[in-house]
């Protein structure tokens, strides 16, 4: 072992990593994480960051081969070691303890069959905590204090499913500095949470890594939230750290071509209004009096909305608000509810078993996943054509010929209609997705959080693709999500939605310009911005 400078927690030299042909994942990663700071790793999908990440943590994925470089964590006594040079039990020995994880996914690390306070007590005896097991009883409570949750016995027992997604990542960020780690990895850990969440989580982040005067690597690729949360940060592009500085330095003033497509392609609360207002006509969707309960629980109370031809209506609202029991109602997926959805001057059935094969072409669903609409063991030719086999009379050859037109209409070059879903990159499977949603030529597109896994540069072409083809085709979009800031890029109109109820509703400069609900002008104060 070596001694490292008094600023260094974590010091990764030359890092090389390749597959096994041979091809360079990581070509010569070098950086330093002090004590009490927070460096963001940027990058789009394939950029290295999380190869990176998993590297500092002392682990390489399968398929994959450390090529050179080092890894090196200090230990409170200044001692550092390289976790690559290590055999691989006492590299096991160090996770938990000295470094640690927090996935994207809190799923990831929480067994559904345990009790919140059992898996964390099971990290503190797994690493010899303290002296006693009273040492490790307290410590179980003062950690679930420390994320902001309570720590008695009654929360302890609780399962995963009785918590929000929210409380989930904070009994994950728990169990990560259980052991008091002097190296936390964070991989993408407010993906997909809804912005008042995200807020939490992030505050949480940021206190326990100056509280237990921890390294935090910060996997991301959302620029806004680097903004909030980062001291430093630096910017990953083909495996190789292009642009490093702080985030005022690296957003104001970027200095690489790549990280200025970054920048350019966030989308921004104070942009220009993309798109004009809807044409005026009569409503393509039409939800009225839309009210849906599980027991006593209310999820949606006499919800009104509605969406013209060529009109997209941003649908806004935090985790558990029932935006999704919202769209799903559109689409016949939730059939137990009262009031009606009409399309057009047709009321539709409640559900989607009931519903003609006209009406089933005209809705159509893109899901968040694209894994929940194309069949991994078919090739997107075969998934997109599914609904043209089950909805029209379309002999094989027309078939055939709809899907390839609407594959170019998405953009999705030739050679990948052949190509199972997992061998496409994130947004090529996202444009299969709706390639499979718009082979019916629908009157009416349902969004559903379809880029909150995206990186910037492919949320973008996402939208604008999104955007292109509302303008082409006239159809009627409802966009579903938790993220504000995309409302002036993809939307004419936006409502908000909270507990079941649409509390503000108006064009996007109205909503956003002037929030008028308590609730909207909350979303709008939480919202990661980037530095100005």
């Amino acid at each position: 072992m070596t001694r490292v400078g008094v600023r260094d927690a974590l010091v990764v030299a030359d890092l090389r990593v390749s597959t096994l042909t041979g091809d360079a994942v990581l070509r010569g990663v070098s950086y330093d994480i002090a004590p009490g700071e927070v460096l963001a790793l940027v990058g789009e999908s394939g950029s290295g960051k999380t190869t990176a990440g998993l590297a500092a943590l002392g682990h390489v994925r399968r398929g994959l081969r450390h090529d050179g470089g080092s890894v090196r964590v200090r230990d409170s006594a200044g001692q550092a070691t390289d976790l690559l040079a290590l055999p691989h039990a006492a590299r096991r020995d160090l996770r938990g303890s000295a470094v640690s994880y927090v996935p994207q996914d809190p799923a990831s690390s929480l067994n559904p069959a345990l009790r919140v306070g059992v898996q964390i007590r099971e990290v503190l005896d797994a690493h010899s905590y303290g002296d006693t097991s009273a040492d490790r009883a307290a410590r179980v409570a003062e950690v679930l204090t420390e994320v902001g949750l309570p720590g008695d016995e009654t929360y302890q027992r609780r399962y995963p499913h009785q918590l929000s997604g929210g409380q989930q990542q904070r009994v994950g960020i728990a169990m990560a500095f259980a052991c008091r780690p002097g190296v936390v990895v964070l991989d993408e850990p407010t993906t997909g949470l809804d912005v008042m969440t995200q807020t939490l989580v992030l505050d949480t982040v940021a206190r326990l890594t100056a509280h237990h005067d921890a390294a935090a690597l910060y996997i991301t690729h959302d620029l806004a939230v680097v903004a909030t949360v980062a001291d430093r940060v630096a910017v990953m592009y083909r495996g190789e750290i292009v642009e490093t500085g702080t985030p005022a330095e690296v957003l104001r003033a970027p200095s690489h071509a790549y990280t200025r497509t970054l920048v350019d392609a966030v989308p921004h609360l104070d942009a220009d209004t993309a798109l004009p207002d809807g044409p005026e006509a009569d409503a393509a969707l039409t939800v009225s009096g839309l009210s849906v309960s599980y027991g006593d629980h209310a999820v949606l109370r006499g919800v009104d909305a509605h969406v013209r031809p060529g009109e997209c209506l941003l649908l806004l609202g935090e985790s558990g608000s029932g935006k999704t029991t919202l769209s799903q109602c559109v689409a016949g997926l939730t059939d137990h509810y009262d009031g009606t959805v009409s399309l057009g001057d047709e009321i539709l059935p409640a559900s989607v078993r009931q519903r003609s094969a006209e009406a089933l072409r005209a809705v159509q669903y893109v899901f968040q996943s694209p894994f929940a609409s194309l069949n991994p063991r078919r090739t997107v030719a075969q998934s997109v054509a599914v609904p043209l086999e089950t909805l029209t009379d379309l002999d094989r050859a027309a078939r055939r010929e709809r899907v390839a037109e609407t594959l170019e209409r998405v953009r999705l070059a030739p050679g990948l209609a052949d190509r199972l879903p997992d061998q496409l990159s994130g947004g090529e499977r996202q444009r299969a997705a709706i390639a499979r949603a718009l082979v019916t030529t629908p009157r009416v597109l349902l969004c559903d959080e379809v880029t909150s896994a995206l990186d910037v540069s492919v949320q973008a072409t996402i939208i604008d693709l999104l955007c292109a083809l509302r303008e082409e085709l006239g159809t009627a979009m409802l966009f579903v999500t938790h993220n504000i800031a995309l409302a002036r890029h993809v939307a004419d109109r936006v409502a908000v939605l909270r507990e079941g109820r649409i509390v503000e509703t108006g064009t996007v400069d109205a909503v956003l310009g002037d929030p008028q609900h308590p609730y909207t002008r909350d979303l709008l104060a939480n919202t990661p911005r980037m530095v100005s």
